[in-house]
């Protein structure tokens, strides 16, 4: 198994489009200021001892270079061995309304992100409990099968955006179903199972009660957090919002009754999306109650860090670009690599 102890930092490597855009800016400007000074054949032959494929090829090294010191510091990791390990904990299913109402900003920054930092945190104090991870809007998919690697439960939830499901609406009952199909890893077992709906309820397509009473024969506790305001909020669509065939623009607001019924008829309960952190210690506090079971678990114990070949090839990478000169020299590297098409004038 491959992965990055510290996935977060890999978002430096961002910083390398706007720094790649300044300097081809800075080669363009360099080229339209010679040309102030004549012909370009003339001005080369007026500086025969620059190198001029020193200043792009020292660039990319310095840029590689910085890559591979991002990958370094995320410090890429091979698991080396598996063991089963055995856990006493529950099966818990976390579905995520991905639909355009969730990009409102009634909450800030916007509910979708509101919801996300709640799983992120709820992520953090889970210890042996199995977590899934479903999106829906107008379908639901099942983004992360029931594990216990809450490093991999974040990776994933990086990437939930509304663009991940392309038909929209909130269709509850279908992501209910799935998170169901989801939790049949062990069909004998009917008390530790539970479901965590987050959503604002707007659009809901129904299916909801059946969707319900499956899930309460097989023992799934539904929860739902409301994650939205009474008074609502335009939906952002583009650099404009969302507006109905008359020219006026739509107000999505939260459906906190709908939430309501959904948790009393799943034998769960209801709470309201703050700031997260109170939630998160509520949730905890109810999947407490919940009977716990023993399970194994096929996992990676123990990884070999590859920081350091990532670091090795960066300094090899910035010895060679101090090694390079922007005057043509002697050196073989410089000869062949560098001055070779300088030297046909």
């Amino acid at each position: 198994m491959f992965r990055f102890e510290h996935f977060e930092y890999l978002w430096a490597l961002t910083l390398l489009v706007p720094i790649t855009g300044l300097y081809l800016y800075y080669l363009w400007w360099r080229k339209s200021s010679l040309k102030k000074f004549g012909r370009t054949e003339l001005v080369q032959q007026l500086t025969p001892s620059l190198a001029r494929w020193a200043n792009p090829v020292k660039f990319v090294l310095v840029a590689l270079a910085y890559t591979f010191i991002v990958l370094g510091f995320a410090n890429p990791q091979i698991g080396t061995k598996q063991e089963k390990v055995k856990r006493q904990g529950i099966d818990v299913v976390v579905a995520l309304d991905v639909s355009n109402s969730m990009l409102s900003e009634d909450v800030k920054p916007n509910r979708l992100l509101r919801a996300k930092n709640f799983i992120s945190n709820f992520l953090n104090e889970l210890h042996n409990d199995r977590m899934g991870l479903v999106v829906f809007a107008g379908k639901a998919y099942l983004q992360m099968p029931l594990t216990v690697d809450y490093g991999a439960a974040k990776m994933y939830l990086k990437t939930i955006n509304t663009n991940m499901v392309p038909t929209q609406g909130t269709n509850i009952g279908e992501a209910i179903d799935l998170a169901r199909q989801s939790l049949q890893s062990d069909e004998q077992d009917n008390k530790s199972k539970a479901l965590i709906i987050i959503t604002d309820g707007e659009d809901n397509e129904g299916g909801v009660d059946d969707a319900l009473e499956q899930a309460k024969k097989e023992g799934i506790k539904v929860f739902t957090l409301g994650v939205g305001t009474d008074n609502g909020a335009p939906i952002p669509v583009g650099n404009d919002y969302k507006r109905d065939e008359s020219g006026n623009i739509v107000l999505t607001k939260m459906n906190e009754q709908m939430l309501r019924d959904i948790a009393t008829k799943g034998n769960g309960k209801y709470l309201r999306l703050g700031s997260g952190k109170d939630e998160v210690t509520a949730i905890l506090k109810e999947l407490g109650r919940i009977s716990t079971k023993q399970f194994e678990e096929l996992v990676f114990t123990d990884f070999d860090d590859q920081f350091q070949w990532m670091l090795g090839i960066a300094l090899v990478l910035l010895l060679i670009e101090w090694w390079i000169s922007e005057r043509k020299s002697s050196s073989w590297f410089s000869k062949y690599f560098v001055n070779e098409k300088s030297t046909a004038v």
